[in-house]
């Protein structure tokens, strides 16, 4: 009995993607009858649409009555203005908080460099000997101090200072990047939520369709309960997928509004192609990867930054040179005469100088730290070579899997799937098809065209990542290493 039921659910056309919720289908055995006809409708047969007339009547094929056509209806579709990437890229960049953090990160590595090779300030003080009555009040004045620091040493930790200014500037420049990439990860994500939401809301009015000709046939004796029931369960399973694909995009734009710091954003419709893959290739993508990546960049710059701490390390062993001088009232009496005292000593100058003697401690240790650390950065621009080939490689395997897939969907398989179906629904029409295998032909198609979206939105996620640098999507934020590390403690 079920074999009526599909050849008219399957013979009727496609509908036009509209989205309103799907009425809840009535229980099974209730009887269900056709609205009357308008003047002007032209009627057709529930289970040969191609028989029509103008005139009340039955089909001389099956028997049915002709009925008047019903109003589709689905789910609304998203209307308003279409987004374009470029407009979600502006809002991120303008709004998510991470800028302005990369930012706030580069202004302190700005300041740490303006900072470092100031001169130490001087010292001013005062100074007393001997004050007391027996000396006639001693010696009273002021000094002023000033450390001199030898063999350019504040020029290097100036040009250390800059080098960690630098490296703020690729990490800033990283965390610019790995938002973009997010961005266009969602982006593409909700192009294929869109594009998914079409397909199913066409496979629930195939499936709606189906259990309202059921009914119709129950009515006139030529299906049964057991063909009702498979009718209304297969509807229910494809609602529940609808529900989920529905889900799916609320979760998409949700992410989305997260990240462009838009709470308000509401799913809207977006421009752009998603089956316009972008077409790749590994060695151009990795000569891109080597003379872009902000990773490689600030490693080369940790490179620069370590030569130039073996430099400051090696002079730090030259002592630098502490300088005090000043005046001071000596009440003091300086020359004694036959009956006493006649003259105190007046006005003095008073200076020392000094200077570490770099016998034991001449930074021998510092050097060799320092050295090592060069070393370890000169290795790490190697490393950081070598896992971007890897990681490329990893990217590049999915992204070609993907593409190669859409294809073979694009030009085989999906043709393949519609033409059985086309095949299936003439036999349908001719008595000539079984009930399960237009099941599995209708299913199939369906379910070819969901695996058709879900590798166009991974081609297109693969793609983000190798062309975003391999920098990820994640936006958590890493702290500067010169904002972290000890300062050098002044001797």
């Amino acid at each position: 009995m079920m074999k009526p039921l599909l050849i008219l659910a399957l013979s009727l056309p496609s509908p036009a993607l509209p989205q309103t919720p799907v009425a809840s289908p009535q229980a099974p055995g209730d009887h269900v009858h056709t609205a009357p006809a308008k003047p002007g409708d032209v009627l057709s047969c529930p289970m040969h649409p191609e028989v029509r007339s103008a005139q009340a009547g039955k089909c001389p094929k099956c028997g049915m009555a002709l009925v008047a056509p019903k109003p589709e209806t689905a789910p609304p579709a998203i209307t308003g203005p279409k987004l374009t990437l470029a407009d979600l890229e502006r809002m991120a960049l303008g709004q998510n908080p991470i800028v302005g953090q990369a930012q706030a990160l580069v202004d302190a590595a700005s300041g740490r460099t303006q900072q470092a090779g100031l001169w130490p300030n001087p010292s001013f003080g005062a100074n007393g000997e001997h004050v007391s009555k027996v000396t006639g009040g001693g010696a009273i004045g002021g000094f002023v101090e000033q450390r001199f620091i030898t063999s350019g040493k504040l020029g290097l930790d100036r040009k250390i200072a800059q080098q960690d200014q630098a490296q703020s500037v690729q990490m800033q420049s990283a965390q610019r990047q790995r938002l973009l990439n997010a961005v266009r990860t969602l982006y593409y994500q909700a192009l294929g939520d869109q594009r998914l939401l079409d397909v199913r809301r066409e496979l629930v009015v195939l499936a709606t369709r189906a259990v309202a000709v059921s009914r119709e046939l129950a009515n006139v004796g030529q299906a049964d309960r057991p063909d009702l029931l498979a009718a209304e369960t297969e509807a229910e399973r494809i609602e529940l997928e609808l529900v989920s694909a529905q889900n799916a995009q609320q979760r998409t734009w949700r992410q989305m509004a997260a990240l462009v710091n838009q709470p308000q954003l509401k799913p809207a419709p977006l421009e752009g192609d998603l089956e316009s893959v972008p077409q790749l290739d590994a060695e151009q993508a990795l000569d891109t990867i080597y003379r872009d990546s902000p990773e490689l960049r600030a490693a080369e710059v940790a490179v620069r930054r370590s030569e130039f701490s073996v430099r400051r390390a090696e002079v730090d062993r030259v002592p630098d040179i502490f300088v005090r001088g000043g005046l001071r009232n000596n009440r003091e009496f300086g020359e004694v005469g036959p009956f006493g005292p006649t003259r105190r000593r007046g006005l003095e100058g008073i200076f020392d100088v000094s200077v570490q003697i770099p016998i034991f401690n001449r930074n021998q240790g510092g050097v060799k730290a320092a050295k090592a650390e060069a070393t370890h950065a000169r290795l790490a621009v190697d490393h950081a070579r070598l896992s971007l080939q890897a990681r490329l490689a990893a990217e590049y395997k999915d992204y070609q899997d993907s593409r190669i897939a859409v294809e073979r969907y694009k030009t085989r398989i999906l043709p393949k799937a519609r033409q059985a179906y086309d095949l299936y629904l003439s036999n349908f029409r001719a008595m000539a098809g079984a009930y399960p295998q237009a099941l599995i032909a209708q299913r199939n198609l369906f379910q070819l065209q969901d695996s058709y979206i879900a590798a166009l939105v991974n081609t297109w996620h693969r793609a983000v990542q190798i062309e975003g640098l391999l920098l990820g999507s994640g936006l958590e934020m890493s702290t500067s290493p010169a904002a972290t590390s000890p300062s050098r403690d002044e001797p």
